[in-house]
């Protein structure tokens, strides 16, 4: 299979997403087109990179079929380990999400540099002081770690999670990190999500 574009890949976790609630019965381009706005030959340029002709197109596409074939081409077909670091009011919110589903993605710890807040915390996931990330990220897999740390603290415990074996970062704080680029990091900004939004509000 050839390697899939970027922008293609987004499109297509976007699309997958729709495809899960869609309920039965085939949809097609022009629905999805109707859903999201892309061009239909944008619709039927992405899935064929990944279906090989498989997943129908020309009576419609089957959600059953499609979305176990956008999972794979993905990487999304198999349970993956992620981790909270930094348990202040966005890492423990995390925690406490119970009724949130977390797809294909297990949150499995949460680590905090302050002992007293690791063991004042009240949560199902089983939580550790910094000290031992090594340890755990080793010990349990995590593959993913949700950097919501303050922001000058940000790069070295980046640093720290990569040393641990840590694969990938969402990283929530407003520093730039760096990191090999073998490791995958997404920089969550709400201030630029906002900006974002009122660009396309005005553009409108």
């Amino acid at each position: 299979m050839e390697q899939i574009p970027g922008p293609a890949k987004e499109r297509l976790l976007h699309l997958m997403r729709i495809l899960e609630q869609a309920g039965e019965g085939k949809i097609s381009s022009a629905g999805i087109e109707t859903l999201t706005g892309w061009a239909r030959d944008t619709i039927r340029k992405d899935i064929s990179w990944i279906d090989g002709g498989e997943c129908g197109g020309n009576k419609g596409y089957d959600p059953a079929v499609l979305v176990p074939a956008v999972r794979k081409a993905l990487g999304l077909d198999r349970r993956r380990k992620f981790c909270v670091v930094g348990l202040g009011r966005l890492g423990s919110a995390y925690l406490n999400m119970q009724g949130l589903d977390f797809g294909e993605f297990e949150l499995t710890a949460g680590f905090d540099s302050n002992v007293n807040r690791v063991e004042i915390l009240k949560s199902t996931v089983p939580l550790y002081p910094a000290y031992k990330m090594a340890e755990v990220i080793t010990r349990f897999g995590i593959e993913i770690a949700l950097l919501c740390v303050p922001s000058e603290a940000a790069r070295s415990v980046a640093d720290r999670l990569v040393a641990a074996g840590i694969q990938g970062i969402i990283n929530f704080s407003t520093a730039a990190i760096t990191v090999p680029p073998e490791i995958a990091v997404r920089n969550v900004s709400i201030a630029d999500e906002l900006r974002g939004l009122a660009i396309r509000m005005k553009e409108g």
